[in-house]
């Protein structure tokens, strides 16, 4: 399965006084490059969750934030310290005894007093390991998204390959002709220039131009490449880079072809299959 770098995950679940969530973003990139960026709670963790990334991707630029809030008040109910109302009411007696008018603590105010309402609060190991466990569910949901962009990538290389094919089809049956042509093109004006064609020197320097505008050889190169891209895009697996280097090997033999052109349709087909394999090294960027 062919594995784009692009792609984006977020996942959150709801803990006894918290909500905890963790976000995921691919870029593709040469290498592998995780950033993670995480509360001061859980600043101690970030060694392993770099070693879980790393371990579960290959290459991209990767972003992995964790964000940990307490939850909205009232939203998991009210917890109130018994101990403490039980000493601040002693407290406020005690001050009533010592100062009869003062006026008798009101429930709201007994609320509003520091530590009365409990906050919530989760062990240390048991928020690590909701940690790690959303980690691992955003990694299977990144892992889902770039699989489905992978496939969609995969799809327009192998429709870029049928358009390279196209173009070796197009120009393949021609390379006689043109050959043809131009060696009575070629004959014809040493003729003309009153030079003898059976000079030994002329044939050989015939013999040595011909060779070089024949371009049989980057047509069966170009179709051994194709091949090739095909290939590796069943077998699937970390397969950018070698994709890319065979978008390179392709670019040249264009290149070449076009170099060596004699005739306005093989000018052309090199112009097409530039623009063909132009469009697939964009593509190939974003495999893993």
């Amino acid at each position: 399965m062919i594995v784009s770098m692009t792609g984006f995950a977020a996942v959150a679940v709801e803990l006894p006084g918290f909500s905890l969530a963790v976000e995921l973003r691919s870029v593709n990139h040469r290498y592998l490059d995780v950033t993670v960026r995480l509360p001061d709670e859980l600043r101690t963790m970030e060694p392993a969750l770099r070693e879980r990334l790393s371990g579960a991707l290959k290459r991209g630029k990767v972003e992995c934030r964790v964000a940990l809030a307490r939850a909205a008040a009232g939203a998991s109910g009210m917890a109130i310290d018994r101990e403490r109302v039980m000493a601040l009411a002693a407290a406020a007696t005690e001050i009533r005894q010592l100062v009869p008018t003062s006026a008798p603590l009101s429930a709201a105010e007994v609320l509003r007093w520091p530590g009365v309402l409990a906050e919530p609060s989760i062990a240390p190991e048991a928020l690590a390991e909701a940690v790690q466990r959303l980690l691992d569910n955003a990694l299977g949901e990144l892992a889902a998204a770039r699989s489905r962009e992978g496939e969609k990538l995969r799809d327009i290389l192998l429709a870029r390959c049928a358009d390279i094919d196209a173009q070796v089809v197009r120009v393949t049956p021609r390379i006689p002709v043109l050959h043809a042509a131009f060696a009575e093109k070629l004959g014809a004006r040493v003729r003309e220039a009153g030079i003898d064609l059976n000079d030994d020197r002329l044939k050989q320097e015939l013999a040595l131009f011909a060779s070089k505008i024949d371009v049989a050889e980057e047509i069966a190169r170009l179709s051994t490449h194709v091949a090739e891209v095909r290939r590796v895009l069943s077998q699937g697996g970390s397969a950018g880079k070698r994709l890319d280097f065979l978008a390179q090997e392709l670019h040249r033999e264009a290149n070449t072809l076009g170099s060596k052109s004699v005739d306005a349709e093989l000018s052309q087909v090199s112009l097409e299959l530039k623009v063909a394999i132009e469009q697939m090294r964009e593509q190939v960027q974003n495999i893993e």
